[in-house]
């Protein structure tokens, strides 16, 4: 009897439905506030991108201690850059992205219009 209760048991006990494996982002918390990236991007990596292109830090668009907070106006100046980045690369036939931060910016806060001044002869 009592093998009969321990089989039962373990039968039991493997037939739990799989629990879903944890979050990736650390503390498991769901991104908040998301208005142009869709929840299921890598984060880190796009934030990452964001902040190489740009030679910045994350509270440059980001209220330190609260990612979700729009207090920093720069934080919507990167959401229309976001789309506009989006909306040019929608253009391209092979579905590739073409245009990044980085292919205005190179990694400066601030777009480089500019050509860079031409070398001095002998340089």
């Amino acid at each position: 009897m009592r093998l009969f209760v321990s089989v039962l048991f373990v039968i039991g006990l493997c037939a739990q439905p799989p629990q879903d494996p944890p979050k990736k982002g650390g503390g498991g918390r769901a991104p908040q506030n998301l208005k142009v990236l869709k929840p299921d991007v890598n984060l880190r990596q796009v934030m990452g991108s964001f902040a190489s292109g740009l030679g910045v830090r994350c509270d440059f668009c980001h209220v330190q201690g609260n990612f979700a907070s729009d207090e920093n106006p720069k934080k919507e100046i990167a959401r229309t850059m976001i789309v506009m980045a989006q909306e040019i690369n929608a253009k391209f036939p092979d579905g590739k992205e073409h245009v990044t931060c980085y292919t205005c910016h190179r990694g400066a806060n601030a777009p480089l219009t500019a050509a860079p001044a031409p070398a001095a002869p002998g340089q």
